[in-house]
């Protein structure tokens, strides 16, 4: 079922936001002082490319202070836009009745999204298991 649905997620919006992560990522490695945040967003746009099956966790000892001004200056330089990215793909995937399950899937990336420094992506035993703990 894991498969099936990362599938379905890949061809209706999953590779259009990983190229957006991953976009993303090689700007933030060009600038060489915000290689954290390209790194951050390589991981996110693995993530984004396979998400079913496999979930956000809090790093243990990751949410120091430089993590939460390293997620506020990705917020302002490109989480926002890849937020709307979420949004605009979890609306079109909301049109049909099949791409419901999905759309939530993709809004529950918003989170990670917005701030993804702090994060790490474990895998999991149940399939529709893509939300942020």
């Amino acid at each position: 079922m894991k498969t099936l649905l990362n599938i379905i997620w890949l061809v209706f919006g999953g590779l259009w936001l990983a190229l957006g992560y991953f976009l993303a990522g090689i700007v933030c490695c060009l600038l060489v002082i915000t290689i954290p945040w390209g790194l951050a967003s390589f991981r996110i746009a693995s993530y984004t490319l396979w998400p079913f099956g496999r979930m956000v966790v809090d790093k243990p000892g990751g949410n120091g202070v430089f993590t939460l001004l390293g997620n506020v200056i990705w917020l302002l330089v490109a989480g926002i836009w890849i937020a709307i990215g979420h949004v605009i793909t979890a609306f079109a995937m909301a049109i049909t009745i099949i791409g419901i399950p999905l759309a939530i899937a993709n809004l529950k990336l918003i989170p990670v999204s917005l701030m993804p420094l702090g994060k790490q992506i474990v895998p999991t035993d149940r399939p529709f298991v893509t939300g942020y703990r």
